[in-house]
């Protein structure tokens, strides 16, 4: 079986970050023992460090200034159980241009071939140039750093970052949950006589895929669960829209509740249980939404017009339903008086913010959100 890398940078990561060159400057970052230690007994990483260290082998950083507190540090770690299978230390200074400093990729080439998973494997490093080199390694990142930093990255790198933490007991939970490092997805075809359907759903994704049902207006709300979740959806239908829209309405709720079911898998560690409150214009839409196992569709809802548009308001109850049924999930669903568009574009984006809710995964805990065993 292909091996899943750990890698991890020393200064910052393992260390406090300065320039360590005698043994009275080694300082170790808070938590690090216990959760490398997890991480080692787990079995379930290759563990290789990474770093720069500028200037090792000059006049002003001498070898043994580096040796000596390194061995050191590895020496403390073994004694707590934390053995590196490798090393890959780049000792050139920035001016340097060397390919193999960070964020180059140049001393890891022998990561590049079939013995290593990288799409499954991840770097820990507290500068945007590890996650930099995670990106051109082909692997994902965690950011050691402050939370609240988190909004800074820019869109090539957060889609590559799993966590942004500087909290090792979390990230240490984060890295032994499995399930962080597979997306939950699913793959659903749906085909009748009436339909064809074609569901592709990851809950872990960045409101990313197409939608295309050749209703426009059923379109725009599916636009809406798909931003507003935060899923990637890819959803294209073919239907009897000669006969009516109704059929493909349906089917589309059916396949993508039937999507949500297999994606959530044993559902451990999801919060199970979403709501929103969302006001649009004169309209308040209330959903509460919970991935029981057990389908129970509540419909709170007036319409005052039979259509909007072209599309008949009879169906978003429908198409709920549908959803609620194959999803196995309760679905609680109020909305107030006022324009009929904006009551449904309401109801669509309070379920979407529901369900972002309810998928969301606890990274302390895998238990499962359920006194019964099973949901």
């Amino acid at each position: 079986m292909p091996k899943r890398v750990l890698f991890l940078d020393r200064d910052g990561i393992i260390v406090e970050e300065t320039q360590v060159d005698s043994l009275e400057k080694i300082n170790y970052i808070p938590g690090v023992f216990s959760a490398l230690g997890r991480l080692c007994k787990s079995g379930l990483w290759y563990l290789a460090m990474v770093s720069n260290q500028d200037g090792v082998g000059t006049p002003s950083f001498l070898q043994e200034d580096f040796d000596i507190p390194h061995q050191r540090i590895l020496d403390t770690l073994a004694g707590e159980g934390i053995l590196f299978d490798a090393q890959h230390i780049d000792f050139s200074l920035p001016q340097d241009a060397c390919p193999g400093r960070k964020p180059g990729i140049g001393m890891l080439g022998e990561y590049q071939n079939e013995a290593y998973d990288l799409a499954n494997s991840v770097m820990i490093g507290d500068r945007l140039t590890d996650l930099q080199l995670a990106k051109n390694l082909g692997c994902k990142a965690i950011w050691f750093a402050d939370p609240s930093l988190a909004t800074q990255l820019e869109e090539s790198l957060a889609s590559i970052c799993l966590l942004v933490s500087d909290n090792w007991a979390q990230i240490a939970s984060f890295l032994l949950d499995e399930s962080h490092l597979s997306p939950r997805m699913a793959a659903v075809n749906r085909s009748t006589k009436e339909t064809q359907i074609s569901v592709n759903l990851n809950l872990d994704g960045g409101a990313l895929g197409t939608i295309h049902t050749h209703v426009p207006f059923f379109d725009h709300m599916l636009e809406q669960v798909k931003r507003h979740s935060g899923c990637d959806l890819d959803i294209q239908a073919h239907g009897d829209l000669e006969v009516d829209e109704h059929h493909t309405v349906e089917d589309v709720g059916l396949a993508l509740g039937q999507a949500f079911f297999e994606a959530l898998g044993d559902k451990r560690g999801i919060n199970r249980y979403g709501f929103e409150l969302l006001p649009m214009d004169e309209v308040l839409a209330q959903v509460s939404l919970d991935f029981s196992g057990r389908p129970y569709l509540q419909w709170n809802v007036e319409f005052k017009r039979e259509y909007v548009g072209e599309f008949p308001t009879e169906m978003v109850q429908h198409f709920f339903k549908s959803f609620s049924d194959s999803a196995r999930c309760n679905l609680s669903m109020t909305v107030g008086e006022g324009n009929a568009h904006h009551q449904c574009e309401a109801l669509f984006k309070a379920f979407a913010r529901a369900v972002r809710s309810a998928v969301h995964r606890n990274p302390y805990s895998m238990q499962l959100p359920s006194t019964k065993g099973v949901l």
